[in-house]
């Protein structure tokens, strides 16, 4: 599989891993990874993929290689938007791409998907186990008038976020882990022992935590109309413990072109079920790029 690595220093002095996989040239899809993972995670899919497209994976500022800000602040989701647009300017100069993520990265991109800024330059984007905050916000206060057994259910799956505000416990607590009880972890969730180990994971989950730090309370208590500014898939995994597919059923609200696909699959199907994710996304943006193809050539 043909790969090559790239240091992209950001516009705040960041510097971040980059990696590109497959022949420039093929349609563009850039990944980004969810917490407490880093790009490492989509090497599955990207296996699946890489022959059909050229493929763009980096460390989210705080996770993996790539370098760790000191401030709260810095892991803002204004400031990860711009680490995007950073990114794909410096490997995918002047080109439009496709888009996937996963938990913390979906959620981030989010902020890139509902930008004017980004209107014309990203194609699609498919979604996994990550939420627009300001979708979710809108969501929770819907079911707290209207079901409130939908809004606790949901609440009760997002327990760990209230703690990882707490300012030294959270972070502490992932010392106790090392890659092979953190594999343990992941592996009861997906019923799979096969699974990779995070070499990464103290680090990865120590500082991601500022992720939600920076951004949970700002989103969920003072929600932005954000809509989306391309046609966005949902992949719906049937029995995430971390997210509840009801959260999905907000975003045709935001999003005028939306598809929804359901797996079988807990939280870390990228993993576990990669070949279908793989499908999923691969038949998304074929179906997308069609499309297009075929409104183009009306237009003209």
């Amino acid at each position: 599989m043909n790969t090559s690595t790239h240091w992209v220093q950001t516009s705040d002095q960041q510097r971040l891993c980059v990696k590109t996989w497959g022949q420039a040239g093929q349609p563009a899809l850039v990944l980004i990874h969810g917490y407490p993972d880093h790009q490492a995670v989509w090497e599955p899919i990207i296996a699946c993929l890489s022959e059909n497209y050229f493929i763009v994976s980096y460390d989210v500022r705080g996770a993996g290689e790539s370098s760790v800000p000191e401030k709260i602040r810095d892991y803002r989701l204004s400031r990860l938007a711009q680490d995007l647009q950073e990114i794909v300017d410096s490997v995918l100069p002047g080109q439009a791409f496709h888009l996937a993520a996963h938990d913390w990265g979906s959620i981030q991109a989010w902020e890139a998907v509902t930008s004017p800024e980004f209107k014309g330059r990203i194609l699609s984007y498919t979604t996994l186990s990550g939420p627009c905050l300001d979708h979710a916000a809108f969501w929770m206060r819907k079911q707290f008038k209207q079901n409130r057994t939908n809004f606790l259910k949901q609440l009760s799956k997002s327990w760990y976020i209230a703690a990882f505000q707490l300012p030294w416990l959270a972070p502490a607590v992932w010392n106790c882990f090392n890659p092979q009880r953190w594999n343990k972890v992941v592996s009861h969730l997906e019923h799979r022992h096969d699974l990779p180990l995070n070499e990464n994971i103290v680090k990865d989950g120590k500082y991601g935590i500022n992720l939600y730090r920076a951004n949970f309370l700002p989103r969920l208590t003072r929600p932005r109309q954000r809509f989306a500014i391309c046609p966005v898939q949902a992949i719906v995994l049937q029995y995430d413990s971390f997210v509840g597919p009801d959260l999905v059923d907000e975003i045709q609200v935001w999003a005028e072109d939306f598809s929804r696909v359901e797996l079988a699959a807990n939280h870390w199907a990228i993993l576990s079920q990669p070949e279908k994710v793989a499908h999923y996304l691969d038949q998304f943006i074929q179906q997308k790029s069609i499309q297009a193809n075929k409104i183009g050539r009306e237009k003209s």
